[in-house]
């Protein structure tokens, strides 16, 4: 006996399944999976004056085999060089730098948006995503103006009698600080105020009622309900930081050496695509593996709470 032929909402609702979860993969693949293994093939490759300039991994000889040559030279100098490493620890320490300071900035503004009145809330939105219509190297020239030696910064506190001379501020550390935190400051401020409008004021009443001071109840009530959006928040301000190369290049001048600028000399001027390969891959390892070991301590966290 046959068997029975299923019906047609069946058939069409495991095609749905089968779109509604291969699309995603299918999207990953391509453009995450894809661009990440050819930047690995490059970063195994060594450096050659042709057209891709770097050599082939695999090559067909005539008896039919085929040779693999894997160069692992590259990642060597990555860790070898004092110079990428100084990169790398620059990098890191200005992206946490700006992260800490997004975070002490945003919170404040992410809370006073959350508990201002419903009516005012689209409209402070709306002021915090405002930049974003501007285009973001206009905004970072726009620094410029105003921390140069005769920009609007200096000429106004040369007019309040602050200061007697210009400050040296554009072509610093400080610029780049000012920079980064100016353009990543609302990716702290959106998620922080998804999550404490989610917060229930039930509780803050509740430890009220219990004689806790407001001081006391936000270290003890809000901050901890509002980890997920801090650690959100911190993400996506830490994770593009390491990898900026516009802001420190036009307000941190040539001084400013971070890893962003080594992947655009050694793409760019040094032609070196297998070096500059392998220190994006390098970048990526230490990028994804605290997210990953942060992101299990929190799935931990979670399990003890429940």
């Amino acid at each position: 006996m046959a068997a029975p032929v299923p019906n047609r909402p069946v058939r069409d609702r495991r095609l749905s399944r089968i779109v509604n979860v291969g699309l995603p993969y299918l999207w990953l693949g391509l453009f995450f999976l894809l661009p990440l293994g050819i930047v690995l093939r490059i970063s195994l490759a060594e450096p050659a004056l042709a057209q891709p300039p770097y050599t082939a991994l695999w090559e067909w000889l005539e008896s039919g085999m085929v040779t693999i040559q894997l160069n692992f030279g590259n990642f060597m100098l990555v860790w070898a060089d004092d110079l990428y490493l100084v990169a790398f620890l620059n990098s890191l320490r200005v992206a946490l730098v700006c992260t800490l300071l997004c975070l002490l900035l945003g919170y404040p503004m992410a809370y006073a948006i959350a508990t201002a009145p419903e009516r005012w809330r689209l409209l402070l939105l709306m002021l915090i995503v405002l930049p974003f219509w501007t285009s973001f190297l206009i905004r970072v020239y726009a620094w410029i103006g105003i921390l140069k030696a005769n920009g609007f910064l200096n000429n106004f506190l040369l007019w309040l009698g602050v200061i007697d001379e210009p400050l040296a501020i554009l072509h610093t550390q400080v610029a780049v600080y000012i920079g980064v935190v100016y353009s990543y400051l609302p990716f702290m401020i959106l998620p922080l105020y998804a999550n404490l409008t989610r917060l229930d004021r039930s509780l803050l009443e509740a430890a009220a009622d219990l004689g806790c001071r407001p001081w006391r109840a936000f270290l003890r009530v809000t901050l901890p309900l509002s980890r997920a959006g801090i650690i959100a928040g911190s993400m996506l301000v830490f994770i593009p930081v390491v990898g900026e190369f516009v802001i420190p290049d036009l307000l941190g001048g040539p001084r400013t050496l971070m890893v962003g600028g080594m992947l655009w000399t050694e793409f760019f001027s040094n032609k070196d695509w297998p070096l500059a390969a392998a220190l994006a891959m390098v970048l990526l390892g230490l990028l994804v593996v605290p997210f990953v070991l942060m992101q299990r301590w929190q799935q931990r966290a979670e399990a003890r709470g429940s």
